[in-house]
């Protein structure tokens, strides 16, 4: 059964040797999976370190006068018979010496007005900083996630811009004295980032940058979107254009970050929503508002990743790939949901490679199917790991049903689809390149006794290389200058 995947191993693990520098796989823990019901409810044990080289506990918050808060001690903390959260996190070392740990501040419920206020005063600044050190020293963590969401925004001030340079600087100066490391979420489109960040003045602090590519679209909107497209899609205007993940890593590289120093973010949830009308469930669909909360994580409008694998094995969904946004979404009578999933996490690692990116984080380790009960435990974050680091790759599963071509809806677009696979191109299984056109390449797969071509486009620029099953610069590729 894996035989087939030999060759996708191989190019992965090429093109990631070749990338230059060892990749970054940052996890997030949203430690409060710990309070979920049976099926979701998640424990620090549960985590396989060796699959993550940076592990991110989330989260503690900050107060006006620059202290560090421990938002949960029961499960945190040690004392008074506490679960020892931060303990038994940073002892997962002891089975993956090269995984760091690190601690993250902030979060969206923890708003933006109270970091606006601390880092304004160079006195409360100051002592934050020396805060910090110490706290991170103290619970033996290896460094330190500010999650700030987000300066200028949501309470904050203009003056937040340079303030969080400020603050990263002190921060660096007093973290390269004990060795520990500086990194930061942060809003990866333009349209949020424009207002936050000062990007080449703050990648001279940051050991890396993690930007958060997903929440793209969501219910607060009146159509379907998808959380995370990789690409704009036809069809799509003015600001919609620049939210997809390929033009956020763009807007950040343009503005000086360093390709090594960028971490895409990647989302192991999905962005639902109930449609207005169950016959129209394309993208740009009319809603009413959030999809159903899903069982485990019990919020409106957000679905789990091991969520809707279990849903979709309970029958009746719709599956469809968006040939443009180079990612699924899927539909149940009313209930519509844009997410990510093995193949799609795939292409992302092959972009990551290609566009010489530091690695991937993911939001978060505890909706990955962490169970095994869709298939193999931990299929997503497997599958960044096997295209970013090398290993077997996660084998996509196979798919109930397909969407009927008879019904599918056809791009509300005045420019034609994208074009179907020619007819044979597949004559085995595996990659072959499209004989038209060098930046796009089909995997090949053996459905039913037929086989089937799945698309894929390499980055811009770039074009598929046979000789090593990857996205490669188009002179190294005969044919293809």
């Amino acid at each position: 059964m894996m035989n087939r995947w030999l060759l996708v191993f191989a190019a992965l693990a090429a093109l990631a040797s070749a990338s230059g520098s060892e990749k970054k796989i940052v996890c997030y823990f949203g430690s409060w999976a710990v309070y979920r019901p049976p099926g979701g409810k998640f424990d620090i044990s549960y985590i396989q370190p060796n699959l993550c080289t940076h592990l991110i506990y989330t989260f503690v918050g900050i107060s006006t006068e620059g202290d560090v808060r421990v938002l949960d001690s029961w499960q945190d903390l040690p004392d008074n018979w506490g679960k020892d959260g931060f303990g038994r996190f940073n002892k997962l070392r002891e089975s993956s010496p090269g995984t760091k740990t690190l601690i993250a501040i902030g979060g969206w419920n923890e708003g933006s007005a109270k970091y606006s206020a601390v880092v304004a005063n160079p006195t409360t600044r100051a002592r934050f900083v020396k805060n910090v050190v110490e706290f991170v020293k103290k619970h033996d963590f290896d460094g330190f996630d500010l999650d700030w969401e987000y300066p200028n925004q949501r309470g904050g001030k203009p003056e937040d811009v340079q303030n969080y340079i400020s603050l990263l600087k002190e921060l660096r100066t007093e973290f390269d004295k004990h060795g520990l490391i500086l990194s930061a979420a942060v809003a990866a489109a333009e349209p949020s980032a424009s207002q936050s960040y000062d990007i080449a003045a703050m990648s001279k602090y940051l050991h890396f940058i993690n930007i958060m590519a997903y929440d793209l679209h969501g219910a607060w909107e009146k159509v379907t979107g998808h959380n995370a497209p990789l690409y704009k899609r036809t069809g799509e205007s003015g600001g919609d254009l620049k939210l997809n993940v390929d033009a956020s890593v763009h807007y950040w590289l343009d503005n000086g970050c360093p390709p090594e120093k960028l971490i895409l973010g990647v989302p192991f949830y999905g962005r639902a929503f109930t449609l207005a009308d169950k016959n129209q469930n394309g993208l740009g669909a009319p809603t009413t508002g959030p999809g159903t909360a899903g069982p485990y994580t019990r919020e409106g409008g957000m679905l789990g990743y091991n969520e809707i694998c279990e849903s979709f094995k309970q029958g009746g969904w719709t599956v469809v790939r968006h040939e443009e946004h180079r990612t699924p979404y899927a539909y149940k009578d009313n209930q519509w949901v844009g997410y990510d999933d093995v193949t799609s996490l795939t292409e992302k690692t092959a972009y990551i490679n290609s566009l010489g990116l530091g690695g991937a984080m993911l939001w978060s380790i505890e909706t990955d199917d962490f169970l095994g009960n869709c298939g193999e435990k931990y299929p997503l974050l497997k599958t960044l790991y096997a295209g970013l680091k090398g290993g077997a790759p996660v084998e996509p599963p196979k798919p109930t049903e397909r969407p009927p071509q008879t019904t599918q809806q056809p791009p509300q677009t005045t420019q034609p689809p994208a074009t179907a696979p020619p007819s044979g191109v597949c004559t085995k299984e595996g990659y072959v390149r499209d004989p038209q056109d060098c930046s796009v390449f089909y995997l090949c797969q053996n459905i039913n006794g037929a086989y089937q071509p799945q698309r894929f486009n390499c980055a811009s620029g770039l074009a598929f290389n046979p000789q090593n099953n990857a996205c490669d610069y188009k002179q190294n590729v005969p044919g293809c200058n």
